[in-house]
């Protein structure tokens, strides 16, 4: 009898619910009677998953180079997927905002820690060989670690360091957009003129990149942090949290990559080329960069040294 008045019990609410939302019930309990029951394969879309690994060469390794990205891409989405609830809340629920925080440098973690992958689980000659019919695609061109940034901090915070303090909040987001700093990383090394590899990407992005700037411009993770209480911006664990948050997005994963390019295009008398032309050694370095998300939450002198120790130990580990 208790199943039965559950049973009812749930009828019951079922009911309420598609009562209120116009739909008849009946005609969804014929659905259930049809439907096939879900499976872990069917649900993830498991056969399409991995059915998606194309290498354009016989080398084994490449196919590790091609899941390694598509993960990559994967967190990137998570990440993203916190970012938006950040931006799109309303409350300012400090709570809320530490805990998406929190979950952002979990996925950077993961990310960081998986790098090893690349640099050590290939062979360096394979590398060397299929990148060549790679040309002239880069990991450069993922918007979506593009979108990341512009969801966590103002596009004056993302103007190449050299020109940061000739913009401000009261220039145009087109304005802003053209100065960003990582376009100065996709530029040809030995004529100045943009790669194909950055013409490609602003074809395809620009249009999209500059409207959810519009569309974030004084709402971003920096602004809702700025918009808290007083009491509530010296919650010590999430400024912690966004320090965090800083250091993993703009110190730590450029750093693995830095890591990943010495290993595979660092030769004696001169760097290899990326495969899109960029210039790594200038583009990689944080120290070089100085993207900074939240940089009132640093003094002058910790933004002066940004990223110092960690290229030093990347190029002069004697020295750290």
């Amino acid at each position: 009898m208790k199943n039965k008045k559950d049973i009812e019990e749930r009828i019951s609410k079922l009911e309420e619910k598609y009562k209120d939302s116009g739909q008849d019930l009946n005609s969804y309990l014929d659905g259930l009677l049809y439907q096939r029951y879900l499976t872990y394969w069917d649900y993830i879309h498991l056969d399409t998953l991995l059915s998606i690994q194309v290498p354009r060469t016989h080398f084994p390794d490449e196919e590790i180079f091609i899941m390694y990205h598509q993960i990559t891409e994967l967190y990137f989405k998570l990440i993203l997927h916190e970012q938006k609830q950040i931006v799109d809340d309303k409350t300012q629920n400090v709570e809320f905002f530490i805990e998406k925080v929190n979950r952002v440098n979990s996925y950077y973690k993961a990310l960081i820690s998986s790098f090893g992958i690349m640099i050590k689980g290939m062979e360096r000659e394979q590398f060397l060989q299929y990148r060549m019919a790679l040309l002239p695609a880069s990991g450069f061109q993922s918007a979506q670690y593009r979108m990341i940034e512009i969801y966590a901090t103002p596009l004056e915070h993302l103007v190449h360091h050299t020109e940061r303090e000739q913009f401000n909040s009261l220039n145009g987001i087109e304005e802003l957009y053209e100065h960003i700093y990582w376009k100065k990383g996709a530029t040809d090394i030995a004529t100045g003129e943009k790669t194909l590899t950055l013409k490609q990407f602003e074809y395809r992005y620009t249009p999209r990149l500059v409207r959810i700037a519009k569309q974030v411009k004084g709402n971003t993770i920096f602004h809702k942090y700025s918009q808290l209480s007083e009491n509530d911006r010296q919650n010590d664990v999430l400024v912690e949290g966004l320090k965090a948050l800083d250091i993993n997005a703009n110190v730590n994963w450029p750093l693995m990559h830095m890591g990943s390019a010495y290993r595979y295009l660092n030769k004696e008398n001169a760097p290899i080329d990326a495969s899109g032309g960029t210039n790594w050694k200038e583009y990689l370095p944080p120290s070089f960069q100085k993207v900074v998300f939240f940089p009132n939450l640093y003094t002058k002198l910790e933004l002066n040294n940004w990223g110092k120790q960690w290229v030093d130990h990347i190029f002069n580990p004697e020295k750290v």
